[in-house]
């Protein structure tokens, strides 16, 4: 059976006049689904009940289970969510009040299979990928939870694809949901606010960039030489930062947008003067922006964050070298929410 979640407004309409039933009632489907929140048809009081019926007999209707919610004092709060075959997997929201941000990190697998050595998420492996709906359905979830009595208020307005799991090794699902969170009679929310965290596929960065659809890209690279790169992120063996480079480059010319490039900073791993350095010669002449993460703790991988002054002196020395550059706010790490954290934890 089709997913519901899976279909935007004009295949729901089209869907249901082909069963017989008038545009109108597609709308309200549609509305219910994305302007309410509401996924069960027997919440969709302004549908006769024979339409209802037709809706639980002939679709799917994605609906995550949420297992836990636990909020951090920043008010961060991570869901752990059970899908329908009996996996799990989380979501995060990160409120900004003071820019008035309502950001959503959304996963797009169960598990991951690309074993970065920072990373929770790979601890367990790769299950299998999201489909579209599931995708979509952390948003709606989120948003329904932050809302209140009314929908949408207040609205999520940046959404970035950095939760569990390889986003563009799940390259047709991650789009179609993009398209359905994107389309303006619903969520939404504008190209320019959805950002792709990606480690380094290059074929598909290549792909994303032939799109031209003004998504954001982040690329994980938290090394400047294959040497480096290679111990911490084992993908670098396949695409190496030279073939990664080139695909980025080419994303921003196709696209016209800036690449954000995420550098976890591990203490005596990554995080030495020389480093900072290469980093900033590697960079150099790039439309690019880096954002320094210090490590979040994940105590199976045993890795920690340098101490403040070391942070200070890297980001000293990028900022020194022309190359825009920030330091990654910390939230959501007592809930273990933060990079590199998310793992299908059960409680």
């Amino acid at each position: 059976m089709k997913d519901l979640k899976e279909l935007g407004r004009n295949q729901i309409i089209e869907s249901l006049k082909k069963a017989g039933y008038p545009a109108y009632r597609g709308e309200q489907v549609f509305n219910w689904l994305y302007k309410n929140g509401i996924s069960q048809p027997a919440e969709m009081k302004n549908l006769p009940k024979e339409l209802r019926a037709f809706l639980v007999e002939s679709y799917q209707i994605t609906d995550l289970k949420e297992i836990n919610r636990s909020q951090a004092t920043d008010g961060t709060v991570k869901y752990l969510w059970e899908l329908a075959d009996g996996d799990n997997i989380e979501g995060v929201y990160l409120p900004f009040p003071e820019s008035n941000r309502h950001s959503a990190c959304i996963s797009t697998q169960v598990g991951c299979a690309f074993g970065c050595s920072f990373c929770a998420t790979g601890i367990e492996g790769f299950k299998r990928d999201l489909t579209a709906a599931e995708i979509v359905d952390q948003v709606l979830k989120i948003q329904l939870d932050i809302s209140g009595e009314n929908f949408a208020e207040p609205r999520l307005s940046n959404i970035v694809f950095m939760g569990m799991g390889e986003p563009l090794a799940n390259f047709d699902n991650l789009m179609q949901a993009v398209e359905i969170i994107n389309a303006d009679q619903g969520l939404n929310i504008g190209m320019r606010k959805l950002t792709i965290s990606t480690s380094g596929l290059v074929p598909k960065i290549e792909k994303l960039a032939e799109t031209n659809d003004q998504i954001g890209l982040a690329v994980s690279l938290h090394a400047p030489n294959d040497r480096l790169r290679n111990k911490i992120m084992p993908i670098n063996k396949k695409y190496n930062i030279n073939q990664l480079l080139t695909a980025v480059i080419n994303y921003i010319e196709k696209t016209g947008r800036r690449v954000t490039f995420e550098y976890v900073l591990m203490d005596s791993v990554n995080d030495s003067p020389e480093l900072a350095v290469q980093l900033a010669n590697l960079l150099r002449g790039i439309n690019c922006h880096v954002n320094l993460i210090p490590a979040n703790p994940v105590p199976e991988l045993g890795i920690k964050k340098p101490v403040k002054s070391v942070i200070d002196n890297f980001y000293n020395t990028l900022d020194q070298n022309k190359i825009q550059v920030t330091i990654r706010k910390e939230m959501g790490s007592t809930i273990d929410a933060a990079c590199g954290q998310l793992k299908r934890q059960t409680r």
